[in-house]
């Protein structure tokens, strides 16, 4: 899917992640977080529907999205979001929560969650533009002792 961008920003395709697009990921992946996923944790959700890049001529960014079961219900979950340093501000991150949104929804989840860092503030403001509310904090979260807020979105 091709979106259209704002005229002073460049076009970004969003589509599911091939094998090609690993490195690119790792490499956004161990510049935006303090505990990374280890390079396996990708592999492994490659042919995942909610796998979604970004890309202009390389990976800008990249999503990993599931249903689970609650209590025999599919819930949808925001896994890892996060987009190359030099792409960010340009709605990048917007896109790609908008098509993994979509991919949950298409899936029949009756809600969406996430967790983010307690003081991610540009995180939190793109998901609160989304529809996610906090549920809750969990205290503790990140080996680094940082809270999460738990963020939900009724589908």
């Amino acid at each position: 899917m091709t979106t259209a961008p704002p005229a002073d920003q460049p076009e970004v395709d969003v589509r599911p992640a091939k094998r090609a697009d690993l490195l690119g990921v790792y490499r956004i992946e161990t510049d935006s977080f303090s505990q990374p996923w280890p390079f396996s944790a990708f592999e492994q959700y490659l042919g995942n529907p909610g796998f979604l890049v970004a890309l202009e001529e390389s990976v800008l960014g990249y999503v990993v999205a599931d249903t689970v079961s609650n209590q025999g219900i599919p819930l949808g979950h925001i896994k890892d979001l996060a987009v190359r340093q030099d792409a960010r501000g340009n709605g990048v991150g917007t896109e790609l929560l908008r098509h993994a949104i979509g991919t949950l929804e298409s899936q029949g989840v009756h809600a969406i969650k996430l967790e983010v860092r307690e003081g991610n503030q540009r995180a939190i403001a793109l998901y609160r533009a989304h529809g996610f509310e906090q549920q809750r904090t969990i205290d503790g979260y990140y080996d680094d002792g940082e809270d999460a807020l738990l963020l939900v979105r009724s589908a």
